[in-house]
């Protein structure tokens, strides 16, 4: 009996969850805007759900943007933010802040706020993704692009999906429109 309870003692504590600091929100951090002239501080953001990608032009998921402009278009009225973070992280991005930007508006008409090109993973990445992995653990690091943080009205990371969750997809949109009117 003894060897059971430490069995299951060892076994469950395998599954214990970090808990959040939480030293810092999100509302602490800010980028250079995709143009370079202005910048995004997140603290703008506050009491309203942001969606944070990165993003890539040369990527199998780069379609996805379309369906992150519909989500934008559809409820930044509603207290919800896209930020596009293009990254060169996984090779798929090698261009220049402008050719982003272009690439973009040709392509795709995107009008929610986008970045300056940054990593998003290693020693290099920008603060808030280091911020996001230690305080939500491995599953807010982007492992390719179009990575979603959902950061909720308190400012914390909610909860991330992978990149082969589709914007678009019923479930991602409820979850948005459950964190929307939460």
């Amino acid at each position: 009996m003894k060897k059971i309870l430490i069995a299951l003692f060892i076994m469950f504590s395998f599954f214990k969850t970090a808990q959040a600091s939480y030293k810092q929100l999100v509302y602490d951090f800010s980028f250079k805007s995709i143009e370079g002239d202005q910048e995004i501080k997140l603290s703008y953001y506050k009491n309203k759900v942001i969606l944070i990608t990165n993003v890539a032009s040369r990527c199998g998921f780069t379609n996805q943007y379309e369906d992150l402009q519909a989500l934008w278009d559809k409820y930044k009225s509603s207290d919800l933010v896209v930020l596009g973070v293009p990254s060169n992280n996984f090779r798929q991005e090698p261009g220049t802040n402008a050719e982003i930007k272009d690439f973009c508006e040709t392509n795709f008409n995107i009008s929610f706020p986008m970045t300056e090109k940054v990593d998003v993973i290693g020693d290099n990445a920008h603060p808030l993704f280091k911020w996001a992995k230690e305080n939500h653990g491995i599953g807010a690091v982007p492992k390719w692009n179009f990575h979603k943080i959902i950061i909720n009205k308190e400012g914390k990371v909610d909860k991330t999906f992978s990149s082969i969750t589709n914007p678009s997809s019923k479930s991602f949109v409820k979850y948005i429109e459950d964190q929307i009117n939460n």
